[in-house]
C-alpha cells in the first residue's frame, strides 16, 4: 500500500508556479508593507479556472495593487475579456491601474473605486465569473448580490473563507440550493496567511 510523502507542506511548496517581473514586484511590495495577497498558487489557480470556464466578463471584489486582477486578465477571453474590480481605497485604485497598464492590460481592466456592497447594488449582469476578497463580515451580505450578478452556471470563488468573519458566509451558501458548493481547507504557499480556506460556488439556480 503506498503511503504518504513525508514533510507534505515542504512537499507542496516545491510546485510555487513561476511568475514574471511585474507579479515577482508586486509580491515583494506586499511583503514590504504588509498588503495582502493571493500569492502565486492562487493567482495559478484563478488563471485556470477562469479559461477553463471560458470566462468573459469578470467581477472581482477587492483590487489592491491589481495582483490577482492581472491572473484574471491574463485568463479571460482574448476578444471579449473584461475584468471589472471594485477597490474602497482610493490610492490602492491607482496603483492597481498603473500596474495593469506596466501589463499591457488597461484596456482589459477596469477599476471602480467605492464600497463593493454599494457598487454591486447599481451593476447589472450577467457576469460568467465572481471573484471576491473584501473584508470578510462583507461576504454574507454580497452573497444575494453575488446571486444577482453571476449567471446561472456562473462560478463564485471566495478567498479567505478560514477567517472567522466568513463563518456566517459559509453557512449560508452551504445551504443554499441555488449554489453548488465546495470548501477547501488549503496550504497556499505566498497567500495571506498561507493556511486558510477557499470556496467554489456554482451558480445553479
Amino acid at each position: 500500500m503506498s503511503r504518504m510523502l513525508p514533510d507534505l507542506e515542504a512537499y507542496f511548496r516545491s510546485f510555487v508556479p513561476a511568475r514574471d517581473q511585474l507579479l515577482l514586484d508586486l509580491e515583494k511590495e506586499a511583503e514590504q508593507e504588509g498588503i495582502p495577497i493571493v500569492g502565486p498558487v492562487v493567482g495559478e489557480l484563478l488563471f485556470i479556472l477562469v479559461r477553463a470556464t471560458g470566462a468573459a466578463g469578470i467581477l472581482e471584489l477587492g483590487t489592491a495593487t491589481g495582483y490577482s486582477t492581472i491572473y484574471l486578465g491574463r485568463a479571460c477571453h482574448p476578444e471579449r475579456g473584461r475584468v471589472i474590480t471594485l477597490e474602497q481605497d482610493p490610492a490602492m485604485a491607482a496603483r492597481a491601474r498603473a500596474n495593469f497598464a506596466q501589463a499591457g492590460l488597461d484596456k482589459r481592466l477596469e477599476v471602480r473605486v467605492g464600497s463593493a456592497l454599494d457598487l454591486m447594488a447599481k451593476m447589472s449582469g450577467p457576469f460568467d465569473f465572481i471573484f471576491m476578497d473584501i473584508d470578510k463580515e462583507s461576504y454574507l451580505p454580497a452573497l444575494p448580490l453575488c446571486h444577482r450578478l453571476l449567471k446561472v452556471g456562473g462560478l463564485l470563488v471566495t478567498d479567505n473563507v478560514g477567517f472567522s468573519g466568513a463563518a456566517a458566509f459559509n453557512q449560508e451558501i452551504f445551504n443554499q440550493k441555488q449554489w453548488r458548493t465546495v470548501h477547501l481547507l488549503s496550504l497556499l504557499p505566498q497567500h495571506s496567511p498561507e493556511k486558510d480556506g477557499l470556496s467554489l460556488a456554482l451558480r445553479v439556480e
